[in-house]
């Protein structure tokens, strides 16, 4: 099956008005900042220490992204699939290189945006600058609340518990290694949590 860039672009505006609505001409301007891009699995749309400018809506595919400790050992932040947006966004913020790798664990097809140009539609527009408060309400300030206190006070298998509830939809795509590392455990533990919740 063939997609046009049209429906893919079309994803992203029905992205953007289910949290409010877009019109028109704030639409045509907003397109106008957008670039497809195709990438494959285990390729990196955005690497260590790259200076980037962009933000990334994801229409097909799955990504995580992930950073590394002194050891060479990776600890999984987030996962990011259809219809989300990732962005190394306090990179952007302050300027600054990233410390944090985004890596395509399927092939995967996003719409990036140009962030400099984004931050001038914000100024221009007040249904994107909308959208904008409430997409971070939404998945900034009360996801990254709850996850962050799930890591401090809850055990593994409540921790894992959560993540079947947030992620269970994709939960048969991603490796398990990288759902132990999202949860701060070992692959070995996982399992062992895994066989007593079947």
């Amino acid at each position: 099956m063939n997609i046009t860039d049209n429906e893919i672009f079309n994803s992203l505006r029905d992205t953007l008005s289910s949290y409010y609505p877009i019109s028109n001409e704030s639409w045509e301007e907003f397109k106008k900042i957008c670039k497809i891009k195709y990438i494959k699995k285990n390729e990196y749309a955005f690497d260590l220490y790259d200076e980037v400018n962009e933000i990334s809506y994801v229409y097909k595919g799955l990504f995580r992204t992930f950073s590394l400790n002194e050891n060479g050992e990776e600890y999984t932040k987030s996962f990011f699939w259809e219809t989300r947006f990732y962005g190394p966004m306090v990179a952007l913020l302050y300027k600054k290189p990233l410390n944090s790798a985004v890596q395509a664990i399927e092939d995967s097809i996003v719409i990036d945006i140009n962030h400099n140009k984004y931050r001038e539609l914000l100024m221009k527009y007040d249904d994107i600058k909308m959208y904008h408060i409430f997409y971070l309400e939404k998945h900034w300030v009360l996801h990254k609340d709850d996850t962050g206190l799930s890591l401090v006070l809850e055990d593994a298998h409540k921790r894992y518990e959560r993540f079947k509830n947030e992620f269970g939809h994709i939960i048969s795509r991603i490796p398990q290694y990288q759902i132990a590392s999202y949860l701060g455990i070992s692959p070995t533990h996982l399992s062992r949590i895994r066989k007593k919740f079947k």
